[in-house]
């Protein structure tokens, strides 16, 4: 809260730190949701329902990234996740259902949740608890369980390219900002410099490769809105377009929105606008119609 210093020292003001034109009250209040994951561990998230809903309408999965993070019921104290809060809202008002997912890998719930057993490269458990706010989505009364999508950045962009590798079923569109897409290509920083040595080394790539994205590439059917910055220096900019490559083998509909000269985390204002635009405006054309079955 801002505050003014006066003689008898600092005097709190309480202040609107909006500005004046800010649609403040078309934001929507979220709700916290716990619903379990296939193994029976309890996840929590945030839910964004939009308001005077008459009729079943799209929903997106929201997963973050880091993934050494936790998403709040308000606006994040870091200023990615303070713009995708904002994005969240946003999508609410024009009639999305959004779910923030807190999956495991993320903190504040314990040391447990936070370095689960058989997770990133090691076999990918986090990706079930993706599922499992997919069917929390499905059977909500407010949402089509044939328009569901989902969308993330960095980590959120792994997990949104898993879900639409894996789960064409479930996830019907996604934008994949800035995703790490096989784990293999990064496992030879992870490990000594006399990996080869290894007995298990082989075993090692196997897994890291099959708790990747790109090795479920045969069963992706959904389309896919990719956004990175050709300059990024922690997810590598061939992450995307070997991707793109295999979808591209598989005839998937896929976009791309290059950002050249940016890095990771978007250091323009006008990209951060420019990149939420594009997605609002694939979701909008790719979750339109209803498939629902009357």
């Amino acid at each position: 809260m801002p505050y003014r210093v006066t003689t008898s020292g600092r005097e709190l003001i309480a202040k609107n730190l909006f500005p004046a034109n800010f649609p403040e009250a078309q934001l929507v209040t979220p709700k916290q949701v716990v619903f379990k994951s296939e193994d029976g561990l309890e996840i929590h998230g945030q839910l964004f329902t939009p308001k005077n809903q008459k009729k079943r309408g799209p929903a997106l999965i929201f997963t973050h990234g880091g993934p050494i993070r936790q998403m709040l019921l308000g606006w994040h104290y870091m200023q990615y996740y303070h713009n995708a809060y904002a994005m969240n809202q946003y999508l609410a008002s024009t009639g999305y259902t959004v779910l923030s997912v807190n999956y495991r890998l993320g903190i504040m719930y314990g040391r447990a949740f936070h370095d689960p057993p058989n997770s990133v490269w090691r076999g990918a458990s986090e990706y079930q608890d993706v599922v499992a706010g997919g069917k929390f989505l499905q059977a909500l009364e407010n949402v089509d369980p044939h328009r569901i999508g989902l969308w993330g950045g960095s980590y959120g962009g792994t997990l949104t390219a898993m879900g639409l590798a894996r789960n064409s079923d479930i996830f019907k569109a996604g934008v994949d900002f800035h995703g790490v897409h096989d784990w293999a290509t990064f496992l030879p920083m992870w490990v000594p410099e006399n990996v080869d040595e290894a007995p298990d080394v082989k075993e090692a790539r196997d897994l890291a490769f099959k708790s990747s994205a790109v090795a479920s590439t045969t069963s992706w059917r959904s389309p896919v809105l990719f956004i990175h910055g050709d300059d990024d220096r922690n997810v590598p900019f061939q992450q995307t377009t070997d991707l793109v490559e295999k979808l591209r083998a598989q005839n998937v509909a896929f976009e791309e929105l290059i950002i050249p000269d940016e890095i990771h985390d978007l250091l323009r204002w006008n990209d951060w606008v420019r990149v939420y635009r594009a997605t609002v405006e694939f979701f909008d054309r790719r979750l339109a119609a209803s498939d629902e079955r009357q």
